[in-house]
Formats: C-alpha cells, sequence, structure tokens
C-alpha cells in the first residue's frame, strides 16, 4: 500500500511492495451471464477471481468498501453539519469556516523547519529556503483537515445515534499456536501483521503497533507473520530464520526490536552478534541457523500471505480487515475502536 504526499516533487511511501497492490468484491449468486441453458453466476466469477489473482481481488473488494464508506461518511457529515448550521441560524458553509476558525492551530516557522528536518532524506537535495514554501501550505492544509475532522468527530459524539450496518471485507487468517504474540488469545481483537526484518516501513509502524498495544492491553493481541520481500531486500529471508530460532528460545520479541534497530547489518554474522547482545543461548542459535531449520516454515509464510493477496509490508490484519502499508496510529484506532463497539 503506498500513502503519496506530493508538494513540490517531495514523495513519501508508506509501504515495501514487490508489485502493485491487490484484494476482493463480495460474491452472490447473481446470474452474470447465460451460455445456452448454464447460468454462470457472480459467485462462481469471484471463486474464479480468487484462485487466480487473490490480491487483485481482496484489493478490489477493499477498495469498494473503501469508496462507500468515505462515501457513507460524508453523506453523515453533511447530515449533521446542516443540524448544526440550522439550530444556529446560519448556512452550513459559515457554521464549517467558523467552526473550523476555532479549531485550527496556527503553523509556526519551527513547525516547518522541524518537518523539513525530519523529512530531509525525502527532499531531493533541495533547501530549506526552497521547500519552505511547500512544506508551509502542506502543514496549513493538514491543519485544517485535522480541524474539520474534530470538528465532524465531535458532531457525530454528540448527535443523534448512528449505526452503520455496511459490513467491511474481510479476510480469514490461520494461526499457528507457537507464533509469536503479544496479549492474550482470547482477546476481542487480534491484529496480525505479515512483515519483513529489512522494509523500512515495517519499522516506521513497529511504534504504532506497540503503541495500540499499551493503549488496548487485554483488549489487543498481536501476532507476528514472516513475509521477507526477497526481491527488494536480500537479507529478509535470513532474518526471518533467525526470528524463529529466537523464538524457539523465547525471546522473539527482544531480538525483533534489536533486528529492526539495526536494519542496514542483517548478514548471518551479525544475526548471530544480536542473539548474544539479547541474551540466548548462541550455541543452539548458531547451529538453529546455520542449519537453515527454520527456512522451510518462513517459505511455508510466504506461500500462505501471497494466497492471501499481500504484496507488500507491512500488511496488517484487524480481526481480519486489512491494512497496508504503516498507516498513521488513528487508522489503527478507528477499526480497532469499531471492533470493539460490534463486539459489543
Amino acid at each position: 500500500m503506498r500513502n503519496v504526499f506530493i508538494a513540490a516533487g517531495l514523495l513519501i511511501t508508506i509501504a515495501c511492495a514487490a508489485g502493485a497492490q491487490t484484494g476482493t468484491a463480495q460474491a452472490g449468486q447473481d446470474v452474470a451471464a447465460r451460455v445456452g441453458d448454464r447460468a454462470i453466476t457472480v459467485r462462481e466469477i469471484d471463486d474464479r477471481w480468487k484462485r487466480e489473482d487473490p490480491g487483485q481481488k481482496a484489493q478490489a473488494e477493499q477498495a469498494l468498501y473503501d469508496g462507500r464508506k468515505t462515501t457513507l461518511d460524508a453523506i453523515i457529515a453533511e447530515m449533521l453539519v446542516a443540524d448544526a448550521a440550522k439550530a444556529k441560524g446560519v448556512t452550513p458553509d459559515a457554521f464549517i469556516q467558523g467552526e473550523i476558525g476555532k479549531r485550527i492551530k496556527t503553523v509556526a516557522d519551527g513547525d516547518v523547519r522541524t518537518f523539513y528536518v525530519q523529512n530531509s532524506e525525502r527532499m531531493q537535495g533541495r533547501t530549506f529556503e526552497q521547500m519552505a514554501p511547500a512544506i508551509q501550505q502542506y502543514l496549513e492544509d493538514q491543519q485544517e483537515t485535522l480541524a474539520r475532522q474534530n470538528l465532524i468527530a465531535e458532531l457525530r459524539k454528540g448527535g443523534p445515534p448512528i449505526s452503520v450496518m455496511m459490513d467491511p471485507p474481510r479476510t480469514t487468517v490461520t494461526l499457528a499456536a507457537d507464533d509469536p504474540s503479544q496479549g492474550s488469545a482470547t482477546a476481542p481483537v487480534t491484529v496480525v501483521e505479515y512483515s519483513d526484518f529489512q522494509c523500512p516501513f515495517c519499522q516506521r509502524v513497529m511504534p504504532t503497533l506497540k503503541e495500540l498495544r499499551a493503549k488496548y492491553g487485554d483488549k489487543m493481541r498481536l501476532v507476528w507473520k514472516d513475509f521477507p520481500l526477497t526481491q527488494i531486500h536480500p537479507m529478509a529471508f535470513v532474518a526471518a530464520q533467525a526470528g524463529n530460532c529466537a523464538r524457539e528460545q523465547g525471546k522473539f520479541w527482544e531480538y525483533h526490536d534489536r533486528l529492526f534497530a539495526n536494519q542496514q547489518a542483517l548478514q548471518p554474522e551479525f544475526l548471530k552478534k544480536y542473539a548474544a547482545e539479547v541474551g540466548l543461548d548462541t550455541g543452539k542459535f548458531n547451529e538453529c541457523l546455520d542449519s537453515s531449520k527454520y527456512e522451510a516454515r518462513v517459505q511455508e509464510s510466504l506461500g500462505v500471505g501471497t494466497r492471501l493477496g499481500i504484496t507488500s509490508t507491512p500488511t496488517v490484519y484487524v480481526n481480519g480487515r486489512m491494512v497496508n502499508g504503516a498507516q498513521p496510529i488513528e487508522v489503527f484506532q478507528s477499526l480497532i475502536d469499531d471492533e470493539l463497539a460490534r463486539g459489543k
């Protein structure tokens, strides 16, 4: 999944991808065509589509739901704004402008410079002076968007009850008893991360997932699945095997953090060094890694992920609802909160 911010040539991506992104459509029994006296149903088409290109089908289904959900949210927001504006005796546009003006924050020069420094590697060699106007505009637009979102959230919270009946697409992700996990197996929300130790966007989403675990506690379980993108990350496959060797000794997550902290050095000699640093039995670890003990397991995880339609990392499933890329924490919170509400 790729989320793009373009400001005077500035491009920021949020996922490691081996190819085009792909996903599914609602299956049904409606007749799509007839050949003589034989009917071809939508379900038959969808079943074949899923077999032949599961990724494309999954992405299509997700895109359809996302489009409908975005439009639904816009309709609901317009209704709430219209009601609030009517109550104040103003037009919806005047209400929006007045309320946003109360909530918007001024973008200071320091904010612009901080953004430039934090994203310096994406400035393509341009100086701060060259990029400052584009960054200023981007941050101001961002503040306006945030203020609008906060306003709508307040209206939704204080307005009439809203019940959304539209079901999101879900993917069935099979979990093994020995998959690395944090949190209770009975948690109402299970977050499954298909990830790659050499992927920079997986590294970027790691603190987000940690923050979510801290926020939701026993309500959320986090499960790791290997999906090394060997086409673009040559050391990812062996790093995934090393992770399994650490899992064998009960220290997967400590080792997981060490690998993400050292993404530029994932050759076997470094993998063994990190094992010692996190307190693993290095003799057992080295034997495990040198013998490629978990090569088949990693390959199987890769194959399962491919059949699910995964083509990029990180790909995360929140109770089966797919999230592509290193999305902002608000994206995950929205899904988790929705799942908890549905559970009630």
